[in-house]
C-alpha cells in the first residue's frame, strides 16, 4: 500500500471519480457488494457445502478490495489509478456494507449476526488508508528519495506475499485434500462471478471495464478470514478461504492474457461497445 501510494496522482484519482454518474455508481455498489454474495448464496442451494465452507466463501465474498492487486494492474497494462480510486471506494464502503449485507443473509437463516462497523473502520484505517497516505506523503516531500526505494518496497511486499502464501499452502496442505472439491468449483464460480458482474457495469471504456473486473475478483481474503474466525467464531472456514485466495489469482492471470491482444497496451485498447 505504501508503494501504490508513491504511484498515485491525487488529481487522477479525483478525476476517475468524477467521470461516474450515479448509474455508475448504483451499478458499482451492486457488482461489488450484492450480487458476489448473492451468487454465493444461490451456489449453496445447488451445491453440497458444509456450513463452514459456505461461512468462507460468503466471507470472501462480502470482502472486496484486496490491496496487494493494484501495481499488478499497471505491470499488466490495466489502469491502475482507476483500480486505486475502485479500491478506496470500496474500502470506504466496507464498514456499512459488510455488516448489512451478513445481518441481511443470517436472517435468512435465522441468526442474528451484527458485525461493528468501528471494528472495520480500524482494519480499513490502518491496513489500507494509513499506510497509502504515507505513501503519497512521501511522494511529495521527498520524490528523489521515494523513487529511488519504491523498487525495493514492491519487491519487500511480493517477497512477504509469496513467503505468506507457501506456509498457507504447507499449513493447510492436509485439511485442503480432504476438502469437498465441490469447494474448489464454488471458489471458482464466485471468481468468475466477480469478473462477470463489473464487466456488466456499462463503463466508457474496454481497458476500464477489465480493470474493475480484475479489481472485483480480488476479493480482500485476509479480511474475511479475520471475520469469520474472529467475529463470527468459526476458524473452520480457513480452507474455503483458501481456495478463493489460490483460485482467484489463477483466473485472474488467465482473463489478464485473454484481455489484451499481443503488442497492445493500456493506450491502445479499443473503447467498448
Amino acid at each position: 500500500m505504501v508503494s501504490i501510494g508513491m504511484s498515485l496522482n491525487v488529481r487522477e484519482l479525483i478525476a476517475n471519480w468524477r467521470r461516474l454518474t450515479l448509474a455508475h455508481w448504483a451499478e458499482l455498489l451492486l457488482a461489488t457488494f450484492i450480487l458476489p454474495p448473492a451468487l454465493i448464496l444461490l451456489l449453496a442451494r445447488i451445491l453440497p457445502l458444509r456450513p463452514p465452507e459456505l461461512l468462507g466463501l460468503f466471507m470472501v465474498a462480502v470482502a472486496p478490495g484486496a490491496p496487494l492487486l493494484t501495481r499488478a494492474i499497471a505491470k499488466k497494462g490495466f489502469d491502475m489509478h482507476l483500480a486505486a480510486s475502485y479500491q478506496v471506494w470500496g474500502a470506504v464502503l466496507t464498514p456499512v456494507m459488510i455488516p448489512l449485507i451478513v445481518f441481511a443473509a443470517g436472517k435468512l437463516y435465522d441468526r442474528d449476526i451484527w458485525i461493528p462497523p468501528r471494528l472495520l473502520i480500524e482494519q480499513i484505517a490502518t491496513k489500507q488508508f494509513v499506510p497509502l497516505l504515507i505513501g503519497l506523503a512521501l511522494m511529495y516531500f521527498i520524490p528523489a528519495l521515494s523513487r529511488r526505494f519504491q523498487p525495493g518496497l514492491i519487491f519487500l511486499g511480493n517477497a512477504i506475499l509469496t513467503i505468506a502464501m507457501v506456509a498457507l499452502l504447507v499449513k493447510m496442505g492436509p485439511a485442503l485434500r480432504q476438502m469437498s472439491p465441490w469447494v474448489f468449483v464454488a471458489a471458482i464460480l464466485l471468481a468468475l462471478g466477480c469478473m462477470a458482474a463489473v464487466i456488466l457495469v456499462r463503463w466508457h471504456n474496454r481497458i476500464g471495464s477489465f480493470t474493475l473486473a480484475l479489481s472485483n475478483t480480488n476479493r480482500h481474503v485476509g479480511l474475511a478470514l479475520l471475520l469469520s474466525g474472529h467475529y463470527l467464531h468459526n476458524r473452520n472456514a480457513l480452507p474455503a478461504v483458501a481456495c478463493y485466495a489460490l483460485a482467484a489469482p489463477l483466473l485472474m492471470a488467465i482473463a489478464a492474457r485473454f484481455v489484451r491482444a499481443p503488442g497492445q497496451t493500456a493506450g491502445t485498447l479499443a473503447p467498448a461497445a
